[in-house]
Formats: structure tokens, sequence, C-alpha cells
């Protein structure tokens, strides 16, 4: 079989009429179907999209924010660093993000959340409008979606033109897109790399451009990883089903395959000082939650076709009712060759099925289960069902057989999805949607089907199938907008509050001399890459264990399970973490359930010691245990005791009775006796409620709930009068919890001061930190141990005078053993996995450049010989 041959097939029929016959703009589009179908896709995306924020009165377009769950508390800060390195603004580099988590490895972060091309995008906007710069970035991934699925459909048949622009737009507005990746904009990658997947599947096999293969192949892991292994699986099915469909001479097929496996293999080692580096951070990250797959019921599933229906925890499927019909119409088509039928319906069968079989469903998430929504794999589907309608309209419309059959089958599944919650959470608007829309795709596809290819009837169904795909996605997606709005956190855009903060964080700023906290009142979980300063405050996918769990054992909280750290607000852990300036905001108003105090923001200052410190000797165990309490841990830390930890009681508990934590159900007084003039700290992690003392410092909220999502942080109380008496009273919103013993903390301030002065007489002199590097120099004669005042995440490398020396463990910091010897210092941080995946990149980019060169060679080679022998002639 040849070539020209195998073309023929696959490509199909020639589109209807002749474009000779054609003047104008009609023309114009027929000599460009696939760019015409990219832009009538690209174009309907982006109005749609627009026009469901516009309805829904979302951001940019209405009052509502749409910054909710991680895209307000992870992806927009993110991009806003981004913005700031780019700009030369932020501290630290690629290597170590200098204000997150005090002192985390941001490559790992950039592989996720950052590596997509797109997201450089930031740099062009104003610092202020970095929401608007990520709103923007989600919309043109979302039209590059569609525009790459609708060149892919007529790369994989001729057809009209228009109805690939139509089919590509209802991919890029599946519902996956509406429900899931429109707010986890890093996810939309593996949307647009799907569809380039599937067309370097087309060009292996008519043998064309392996180089430009292996280069989209590495783009898309580049971009997004994650979904780029979803794609690739997907992608795979699609090829496999297209040899099987060609009937190619099984030494062909494999010799496909083979092309294959190395385009796909070399892709991912171009991509692999990245892939890497993000793996080896996930194996030292804080552990997620470990949750247990439950498929969702039939009714569910079916629903999820429907437009306007929504659910975090359910397969978004839908696709528009135009492709489903269309989907559905395939296997009763009988203008398809039989074997087209069966494959592609096989297929789309396959990988809905496939989404409700824990062990696929585990294969699909790369063998680790997800800490969220099961079915992030959805759009692999919803792309499967668009090229299944695609394959039913370009080998001609289906007849009224194929349409009656499908319309029956959309009338079952509207029924048996009728029994659905998720429909009957809008039943007066979901229905008349669904109606309308069926209407609009069952009577443009019958125009076109009894039309005969007649003009003016052609361009009706066409404005029929479009209109109803335009109004069925904006309000799919505008229920999904308002939908998240109720049922997750939701965070305010840049405004005046975050101007506020980042005007008091850069007044006070003086890094590395010392930290400025941008405060314990946080707008959000990454507070410190949108407004400034150096902060405990840290939320990631890849929030490192030591980090983690360093900063609960000195009374830290969290949410997320562990991942979205919190500030501190201690004078000894400032004093730890050199935090010199620390910024108090009143609560944040977008959060209506808070406290409202009506204060302002303002900056506190306190002598801290240097970023490096010198200690007298390392601790006895290697690495460093903690105890039990914060307050000891705080400490150990430390070097001196500090705090005292008096006896409690908490009224209507029984004292003496053993337990570890007594409960607190209703409204109760906890009672302790401190030395006067110390200040009072209360660590309750498993209460959830107000705490405070009478006529003293104003109400403190803790947050926790019952299911360990979230912990409260040690919080100050104020300070205990003459009397030394102690009576915190605790208005609980939930049931909670305190412990028995060392609930309360009395800080004793002169002799924290006077434990400062001991660390800054002989900490380092001086300070210096760049990227991953940081120097100090040293008093003469120090002897000990070497502290920085930075979470030991691996991948530190510390050289005293020079001399490397291994990179210890001081209570979950940094730490390096002095001789007295040494006067200075420098450590260097190299990210996990790097060197590694530099080689196997390295190794990639070389194999890629000889399979490039050797054909070049070859034909220079046959030239010259060809030259000579006409010479000889």
């Amino acid at each position: 079989m040849t070539r020209t041959t195998l073309t023929e097939r696959e490509q199909g029929v020639k589109p209807a009429g002749d474009i000779k016959t054609k003047t104008g703009p009609a023309r114009r589009l027929a000599e460009r179907p696939r760019t015409s179908a990219a832009l009538l896709a690209a174009l309907l995306t982006t109005v749609a999209f627009c026009a469901a924020d516009v309805a829904a009165r979302s951001y940019p377009f209405g009052p509502r924010t749409r910054d909710v769950n991680d895209l307000g508390n992870q992806y927009v800060p993110f991009h806003a660093h981004l913005w700031d390195l780019l700009h030369g603004r932020a501290d630290g580099g690629l290597l170590v993000n200098w204000q997150s988590g005090y002192g985390s490895s941001f490559l790992p972060d950039v592989g996720t959340y950052l590596s997509s091309p797109f997201a450089l995008l930031v740099a062009v906007f104003p610092r202020d409008e970095i929401d608007l710069a990520v709103y923007t970035i989600t919309v043109l991934k979302t039209a590059t979606a569609g525009a790459a699925m609708a060149w892919l459909l007529l790369s994989l048949r001729r057809g009209r033109w228009w109805a690939a622009g139509l089919l590509g737009a209802s991919y890029a507005l599946c519902g996956w897109s509406l429900a899931l990746a429109s707010y986890n904009p890093m996810w939309l990658d593996g949307l647009i790399a799907l569809p380039l997947l599937c067309l370097v599947g087309e060009w292996l096999l008519a043998g064309r451009r392996p180089l430009l293969g292996v280069v989209i192949v590495a783009l898309a892991w580049i971009a997004n990883f994650y979904t780029a292994y979803m794609a690739t699986l997907g992608a795979a099915l699609v090829l496999l089903l297209r040899l099987v469909l060609a009937e190619l001479p099984w030494r062909r097929a494999l010799a496909v395959l083979g092309r294959a496996a190395v385009t796909v293999g070399l892709g991912i080692g171009l991509a692999a000082p990245l892939v890497i580096v993000v793996y080896s951070g996930t194996k030292h990250a804080y552990p997620g939650r470990e949750g247990q797959f439950t498929p969702v019921s039939t009714e569910d599933l079916l629903a999820r076709l429907l437009p306007t229906t929504y659910s975090y925890g359910s397969p978004a499927l839908y696709v528009g009712v135009t492709a489903l019909v269309l989907a559905l119409a395939l296997p009763f088509h009988r203008g398809v060759p039989a074997k087209v039928r069966a494959g592609w319906t096989g297929l789309v069968l396959a990988a809905v099925l496939s989404l409700q079989w824990a062990p696929t469903s585990l294969a699909w998430h790369a063998f680790a289960v997800p800490n969220g929504s099961f079915y992030r794999q959805a759009f692999v589907c919803c792309a499967l069902l668009v090229i299944a309608a695609w394959q039913a309209l370009a080998h001609g419309t289906p007849d009224r057989r194929a349409l009656g059959a499908a319309a029956v089958l959309l009338v079952l599944i509207t029924a048996v999805a009728g029994h659905s919650p998720l429909v009957h959470r809008h039943p007066h608007f979901t229905w008349p949607i669904v109606a309308l829309a069926a209407a609009g795709a069952l009577g443009g596809l019958a125009l076109l089907t009894f039309g005969n290819g007649r003009p003016a009837l052609v361009g009706l169904a066409a404005l029929l199938l479009i209109g109803a795909q335009f109004g069925e996605a904006a309000a799919t997606s505008a229920v999904a907008t308002h939908r998240r709005l109720n049922e997750m956190d939701d965070y305010a855009p840049w405004g005046d509050r975050q101007q506020v903060e980042a005007d008091a964080v850069a007044r006070a700023d003086a890094w590395p001399r010392y930290r400025t906290e941008p405060g314990r009142e946080q707008t959000v979980g990454n507070d410190p890459m949108v407004v400034g300063g150096q902060g405990a405050q840290y939320y990631s996918s890849l929030t490192s264990d030591v980090l983690g769990r360093t900063l609960t054992a000195l009374g830290d909280g969290w949410t997320s399970r562990g991942r979205s750290l919190q500030s501190l607000d201690n004078p000894v852990t400032d004093a730890l973490f050199s935090v010199g300036a620390r910024l108090h905001n009143p609560p944040d108003p977008h959060q209506k359930w808070l406290p409202q105090d009506g204060g302002t923001s303002t900056v506190t200052r306190q002598a801290v010691p240097p970023l490096v410190t010198v200690r007298p000797a390392a601790p006895r165990t290697t690495p460093a245990a903690f105890g039990p309490s914060p307050y000891r841990n705080q400490e150990l830390l430390l070097g001196a005791r500090v705090y005292t930890l008096p006896r409690t009681t908490l009224s209507g508990s029984r004292p003496g009775d053993g337990a570890r934590e007594l409960p607190v159900d209703a409204a109760g007084t906890l009672t302790a006796r401190c030395r006067p003039g110390s200040e009072v700290f209360l660590w309750a992690p498993h209460f959830s409620g107000t705490a405070r003392l009478p006529g003293g410092g104003g109400r403190k909220l803790y947050r926790s709930d019952a299911e360990n999502t979230k912990i409260a942080t040690m919080q100050p109380l104020g300070t205990t009068g003459a009397t030394g008496r102690v009576r915190i009273e605790l208005r609980p919103d939930l049931p909670g919890r305190v412990p028995a013993r060392g609930a309360v903390g009395c800080l004793d301030t002169a002799r924290l001061r006077a434990a400062v002065r001991h660390l800054r007489a002989t900490g380092a002199t001086e300070v210096s930190v760049s990227d991953g590097t940081v120097h100090a120099r040293l008093p003469a004669g120090s002897r000990g141990t070497a502290v920085v005042a930075a979470p030991r995440i691996a991948g530190w490398r510390c050289s005293a005078d020079g001399h490397e020396t291994p990179a210890g463990e001081f209570y979950g910091l940094i730490a390096v053993p002095l001789d007295g010897s040494a006067t200075s210092l420098t450590c260097t941080f190299h990210p996990p996995g790097l060197r590694l995946g530099t080689a196997v990149g390295g190794a990639s980019l070389l194999a890629l450049l000889l399979i490039g060169a050797v054909p070049a060679v070859r034909r220079r080679t046959a030239a010259r010989r060809g030259e000579r022998t006409a010479t000889a002639h």
C-alpha cells in the first residue's frame, strides 16, 4: 500500500461543491478549511465563554469574584509571583521562592502551575491586574483547545469547515472545561494537548514531521505533565484505533507504533528536566488525602451529558446536544463503514466505562489517587465523543433512520438522567435549555439531511446548530460559575485591601536583613506571593513535608489537609525565623463569616537574630525530635526557656480524668494563672470558634473541623494583669476539643529579649541571599552548629570556608557543624531530580539532533553521488 492510497482512504470523500465556482470570502474559506474552522472554533469559544460570565455577572464583567477555591488561593498568587520574577521584583528565582514557607523549592511549582507558554503573558499586564491576566490566559487556552480540535477533525477526514469549527468549540466548552478546568487553568493545557497529540499520531501514520511531533509532545509535557499524561493515553487509544481501521500490514503497523514510542519517549525526555523535578518534589511533599474511589450512579453519569448540570464529584461529559446526537447516530449511520462505526462507538463506550472502574480510574491518574475529583480524565471522553460525532457528520449527514435512533436514545438518556438530583437542582432552567438545544440540534441536522445541499438551507442549518451550541454552552458555563461561587470558598480579586498590604510590606521590607511577614489575617493562602514579604504562608500541592511538620510542631495551623500553611503570630517563632517586621491586618471584609472590627493595617517591629545563627551544639538525636508541646518545641529551637505552662481548668470538665483533650461543645471558660505581665497564648488545634480575655485583647478566631482538613493556629490573646489570673472565654461554633494540659502558654518577654540578644551577638555578621544561595560571614572562633532559618528541604548543600560539609537538620532547619575555624558559610540549593532530568533531557536532545541530521546527511550524500555519476557520463 502506497502512502497516496493510505491518504485517500483516510481522508475520505471530497468536500461538497467545487471551490472554483465560489468567489470572494466563500472561496477563501473553502481554500483554507482547517484555518477557517480553527478560527471559527476559537471565536465561538471566546464569545460563549465571555457571554456566560456576563450573564453570571462574574469578574471581569460583573461584581462577583471568580477566584474560588484554589484559583484564588494558589493559581492567581503563583502567577503574581511569576510576574514579579519576570520583572525582577521577586525574592528568589526559579530555584528557591524565598517569599513562601520561609524558603521553598520553586522549580517544582513552576512545573506544576506555571510552565505553560501562556503563563508568560502575565508580564504584559499591570501588576494590579493579575486577576485579569489569569482570566485572559484562561480564555486564550480554551479558545486554542477549540481551534486545535477543529484542525484535528479536518485532518482526520474532510468535511464542512464550519461544522468542524462548531464541534471544535463544543470540545473546548465541554463540561470538564467549564466545571473544572476553568478555575484550574493549568489543566487547560491538557485540553489543548490532546488534539495536538492526536495530530502527531496522524503524522506518524503518514510518516511526516517526525521532529515537530517530538517538539509537540515535549511542549505538552512541559506545559502540564499531569493532564499531558492523560492526553497521551487518549491519543494512544486514538492511534491504535486508526491503525486497526487503516488495515495496514502488520510490519507497517509495528513500524508506526515504533515511531510513536520513539516520538513520545524523546518528547518526554526533552521535558525531563522539569518532569523529574516535579516528580521528585511530590516525593518530599506533605502527604495529602488518601481517598477511596466510588463510582457515581448511572443517573448522575447520564445527567452530566446534559447542559446546565453541575457537580464537582461526577464526570463532566457534556459536549453539547449537537455533538451528543451525532455520536448517538454514528452506530446507525449507514453512510459510515461498519468498521468505523463499530470502532469509534466501542472506543467511546470503553472510555466512559473506564471512568467508573477503580483500576482504570487509577491508571488514568498515573496510579496516584487524586486529592479531589476522581474524574479529571473526563476531557479525554469528551474528545472521543466529539471525534465520533465528526465521523458521523463527515461521512455525510445522518439519514432519517440514524437521526431517529439518535433522538430516541437522547430521550432515553434524558428520562434516566431526570432521576438525578443534579437535574432536580435547576429543573425550571435545565429542562428548557435541554429542549431548546435538542430542537436546534435535531432541526439543524434535519435541514442538512433533507436540504439536498441547497445553500439557503445549509446556511439556516448552520445558524441553528451554532446558535444552539452557543446558547447551551453559555448557559452551562454560567450555571457552573454560579454553583462554584455558592459551594466553594471564594476570594476577592486584587483591590484596595491588597494594595494597602503591599504598600505596607514594601515600606517595612529589608530582606535579607530580616523577614517581613504579611500577617496572620490572610487574604488568600499565598499572601506573600500576592502582596510581598517573606512569610510562613504557603499553599501548594508540593508543600514540603519537613516544613509542614516543623511549623505544626511549633503551633502553626493549616488547611487543605496540611498543604496550606498559615502565618504564626508569635514573637518566639518570629525570632526563630528572623521576622523583624509583621503586618497586622483587619479581617478580610470579603469573608463575611469573619467578625469585622473595622481596623486598619499596622506594622510592628522587633529586634530579631540574623538569618544565620550559631548554636553551641547540635541536638543529641539526628534528626532532632520534637515533643508534644509547641511551647517547649519553640524553646528547643530558641535554646532558652521562655514559657511557663500553667495548669488549666475548663469549666464543666472533670479534672484528673486522664484525657489528653477536653470536649468543648458549648460556651465555657478556661482558667489558669501566669506571672503578671506575661503574654498569654492559646494552643487548641482542634477548637473552632472564638477565644478572648475579658477586658483584654479582641476576639481571636480559631478554625478547625471534624474531618481533620484544617487545624487551628496558636493565637496571642493579650497580657495578664496584676493578679496573674487568666480567664479565657471560649465560644465554639462547632463541637471541638482543647488540650487537657499545655493549652495555655505564658511568655516571659524579658527572657525572650535576652535570648534574642545572645543569638544576635553570636550570629552571622553579614548575610546575603540570591536565588538558591545563602552566604554568611561568621564571628571568628564560632563553634557548635550554624543554623539557617529556613526549612531543611531536600536539595541543600553547604560549605564552611569553601570546604563542603553535609547540610544537616536542626529541628527541621538547615544546620552545619562548626569546628571554630570557619569564618564564612555558603549553602546552595539544587532541586532534587534536576541533574538526572538534565542528563535525560540532554540525551534526548542529542538523539533528536541525530535523527534530524541523518536524513539530511543521506540526502546530501545521494546528491553528491548523483553529481559524480552525471559528471562521469
